[in-house]
């Protein structure tokens, strides 16, 4: 026993390096998995910009980000409006397969008023934060959540740690005096602890953000920073509105908004390099739809249309991204690619398995921006909001009315979508439309539709349908 002891205590230092290099190995391992944060603005014009060209605007610190990272210059959403976009973001899939095709807007999609509570992302669909919780981040969303009012809904049962922001799609930048009735316009601190803020909204998040960032400094994390800016209301800081004194109406409001928005994500960034943690963060800023040119004085050029019709103006969107050492500074990737992508792209950065992925339509970005991918991660595209429909195959687009013929453009060649080719290629046009409408049978019944129609019978039995409760 004696000799024992002896023996354990002479080889007792090397026990405890080998016990202290292996725990410093593992921290290190931990490390190794980036910090993502997702800054998602609303409604934003494609040209509102600097980095998309714009002389008017005045956004710096994204200008800085897109010379950092890489620039996608055919980034599209999944739908035109904020809210389905929203659920196919978060869920990595079209979201059409689970009838989340149109917003949730109370009185609206509903006679009895209620959708806008009752229509939400299933909860039989994992989430983006579901799936990076698996892999040990914590998880936090700041803003405008807008995937169903409903407490079942809310963001905390659908995978995020930490939530401030409001459950509907558009409120005051400025606290209210007088507090809405509805709990889908008022700010709210975790679950139903509704209270307001102090200061301009879209600055108030940015410093939520980083006190997560701050108290998670040594651990990896996820945020969606979701601002509602620039949409609607048109509530511009009087200090922003004085930076564009050539501007007049809702032009000078956006830009005002726009140069908020840009400060907030500054403020993100910066809390990053005081804390070292910027060489090991993906960041990406991108938008929710095009933007509403006739409510916020968004600016689309050269695409054409705008919020809410599937002509590029409603689709395609700003959207860049940077994690240093891993995608090259100052670089353009020109291949369409989407916002389902970002969740397959942020699960395989955090060391997930790509086997773990079930049934998802976005795909790993990262193989295609390093060049080790050469071909396109998208050969076709889809888009569906009730009788209309678009699909891109290739550089061929071909977009569905329900009151008008289809029309067919070559967006390599076209970009602005002003020269209609349907009558010279009607077979491509045939094709096209095939393909559209067999992805369209393998789509579920919009939600709103099923609420109507249950609305007829017995209301009581919508709540036994699970893509409203997630209930079989």
């Amino acid at each position: 026993m004696h000799l024992l002891y002896l023996v354990t205590m002479k080889r007792l230092p090397y026990l405890l390096f080998f016990i202290f290099f292996n725990l410093i190995g593992f921290q290190a391992f931990a490390q190794e998995k980036p910090n993502i944060i997702l800054l998602f603005s609303d409604d934003a014009g494609y040209a509102d910009f600097g980095f998309q060209g714009s002389k008017i605007m005045k956004t710096p610190n994204l200008d800085q980000l897109a010379r950092e990272g890489v620039k996608f210059t055919q980034g599209y959403v999944s739908a035109s409006v904020c809210g389905p976009s929203r659920a196919g973001l978060l869920t990595g899939k079209y979201q059409q397969r689970f009838g989340f095709e149109e917003n949730n807007v109370p009185g609206y999609m509903s006679a009895s008023g209620l959708m806008g509570d009752e229509m939400g992302i299933p909860l039989d669909q994992q989430t983006m934060a579901n799936y990076l919780k698996k892999l040990d981040y914590k998880t936090a969303f700041y803003g405008k959540w807008h995937l169903g009012g409903a407490d079942r809904f809310h963001p905390l049962k659908r995978g995020f740690d930490e939530f401030y922001g409001f459950r509907g799609g558009a409120r005051s930048y400025f606290p209210y005096k007088n507090i809405p009735k509805s709990h889908l316009d008022k700010l709210e601190r975790g679950f139903g602890n509704f209270q307001e803020h102090e200061g301009y909204l879209t600055d108030v998040l940015a410093d939520e953000a980083n006190a997560f960032i701050e108290k998670n400094k040594e651990n990896p994390f996820f945020i969606m920073v979701s601002f509602n800016a620039v949409h609607t209301p048109m509530d511009a800081d009087e200090g922003d509105l004085k930076q564009f004194p050539s501007l007049e109406g809702n032009r000078k409001k956006v830009a005002a908004m726009t140069l908020a928005l840009d400060r907030a994500c500054g403020k993100i960034m910066d809390k990053l390099k005081a804390l070292g943690l910027d060489e090991n963060t993906i960041i990406v800023f991108t938008n929710d739809n095009g933007g509403p040119t006739d409510k916020n004085a968004s600016i689309n050029k050269p695409l054409s249309g705008t919020k809410s019709n599937h002509l590029e103006g409603g689709i395609r969107v700003p959207f860049l991204m940077k994690w240093e050492g891993k995608i090259k500074a100052n670089s353009t990737y020109d291949f369409p690619i989407s916002t389902l992508d970002l969740l397959p792209t942020f699960f395989s950065a955090g060391g997930g398995k790509t086997d773990e992925l079930k049934d998802l339509d976005g795909v790993d970005l990262l193989p295609f921006i390093s060049g080790d991918k050469k071909d396109r991660p998208h050969q076709v595209l889809y888009w569906k909001k009730e009788a209309r429909g678009a699909i891109r195959n290739g550089d061929w687009k071909l977009i569905r009315f329900p009151d008008r013929p289809a029309e067919l453009y070559n967006i390599e060649e076209d970009l602005s979508e002003q020269n209609n080719l349907a009558a010279a290629y009607p077979e491509k046009v045939k094709a096209l439309y095939k393909q559209l409408f067999e992805w369209e049978l393998t789509l579920e019944r919009p939600l709103w539709q099923l609420k109507r129609s249950f609305e007829k019978y017995d209301l009581d039995r919508m709540d036994t349908y699970k893509h409203v409760d997630g209930q079989e």
